[in-house]
């Protein structure tokens, strides 16, 4: 069985406590001030729309878009289990979400992630997408500790396939 991308309302405890999980995370590597990953009350917002990736019934990753206007999105609380870090998990559910972003016509999508050593995975993943590094935008203000990125987007659709797997690297 593969992995199953499903819109999600928020309303299970498995995904709130995923989401606390990352709530919790992102306060142990983020300064109080630079911490912009929205809780579950946010992101069951009318213009948020959230999904969750799910293998053999186990939650192994969760994203958002929110709208900020007619031609311009973000993406938001973008987050996958540790144990299924390195297996495709965010880049599934990113084109997952930049295909919606198309069919919903924007022009481009968004994005906020820290600045810290950390959040590299999180940047080396957007920027094989394509996402550049850009100013704030909407009511981001400029922060040491926060990278934003951008993408303009085409109207091409692209597969939503899971990447080749990769071994497993073994660390010992």
């Amino acid at each position: 069985m593969g992995m199953k991308i499903t819109e999600d309302d928020l309303s299970g405890e498995e995904v709130v406590n995923f989401l606390k999980e990352h709530i919790s995370e992102m306060k142990s590597v983020s300064p109080p001030e630079s911490k912009h990953a929205l809780d579950v009350d946010s992101l069951q917002e009318p213009s948020v729309t959230f999904w969750t990736v799910q293998e053999e019934r186990a939650l192994v990753g969760c994203g958002a878009l929110k709208a900020l206007d007619g031609g311009h999105g973000e993406l938001k609380s973008m987050r996958t289990s540790k144990a299924h870090r390195g297996r495709g998990v965010a880049s599934i559910l990113l084109r997952h979400i930049l295909n919606e972003c198309r069919r919903r016509n924007y022009r481009r999508v968004s994005l906020e992630t820290g600045s810290m050593p950390f959040f590299l995975p999180a940047r080396s993943l957007y920027r094989t997408f394509g996402f550049t590094e850009c100013a704030p935008f909407s009511d981001y203000k400029p922060d040491p500790n926060s990278v934003f990125l951008t993408l303009e987007l085409t109207t091409t659709p692209q597969p939503v396939s899971p990447p080749k797997r990769r071994r497993a690297r073994r660390f010992s």
